[in-house]
């Protein structure tokens, strides 16, 4: 059955509804950067979320500005969190990105993929977002007996890297953070202004991934 876009609508919620409906449902049970927030409502019952999507400041300045350059840095948002209810109709996903997506008011747009998950990023291939590879390899930072978080946060709390590991010594756990399949999206109407953001992207467009990729090449990258 094709689904039927007539019995949804999307519209902005705000940050304690979309994060209260994150961290219950979303499988990494934890909050996100959020600037921006959308709810997914089937018609016949609008004041009830069935789906959330959420996007935010990335965590990496690095990749705001290596995404276009400087001068674009400020003009981009990362997909943060999806969430769609177990039941709804298929390809619900895929609605709730494009509806989302025009209600946003950046320009770019990166997203990512979990490979180490087995997820490859069919969503954004569906919404015809550039696929521009895997993330690149970075150190992280753990405490011991703690729940992995990003780095940055821990070293929020202590200072910075170095008082951490002055503080914290052999409980500071040192690893690699696991590769993403990186999605890109150009959000303007305006052709000339699409040409112009594409001619700007800083990493190379490559083929989306499918599963016999992931199978042959995970092994070796993560």
């Amino acid at each position: 059955m094709a689904f039927d876009k007539t019995k949804y609508e999307v519209r902005q919620i705000d940050y304690k509804t979309a994060m209260d409906l994150i961290v219950k449902n979303h499988y990494l049970h934890r909050k996100a950067p959020c600037s921006q927030a959308f709810g997914l409502f089937h018609k016949t019952n609008t004041d009830r979320p069935i789906g959330v999507i959420t996007y935010g400041t990335p965590a990496s300045r690095a990749l705001q500005k290596g995404l276009c350059g400087i001068d674009e840095a400020d003009n981009v948002v990362e997909l943060t969190r999806l969430w769609i209810e177990d039941g709804t109709e298929k390809n619900a996903e895929s609605f709730l990105i494009a509806n989302s997506i025009k209600l946003v008011t950046k320009e770019i747009l990166v997203s990512y993929a979990e490979a180490q998950q087995g997820h490859l990023g069919i969503v954004y291939q569906a919404t015809n977002w550039i696929y521009t590879g895997l993330s690149d390899k970075h150190v992280i930072w753990t405490i011991e007996g703690t729940d992995n978080k990003h780095s940055r946060h821990i070293f929020d709390s202590y200072g910075g890297i170095n008082k951490a590991k002055k503080i914290l010594k052999d409980k500071m756990i040192k690893g690699e953070r696991p590769r993403k399949h990186r999605y890109v999206f150009f959000n303007t109407s305006n052709s000339k202004r699409r040409k112009e953001l594409m001619s700007k992207l800083r990493y190379k467009i490559e083929p989306y991934p499918k599963n016999t990729f992931y199978q042959k090449k995970m092994e070796k990258i993560l």
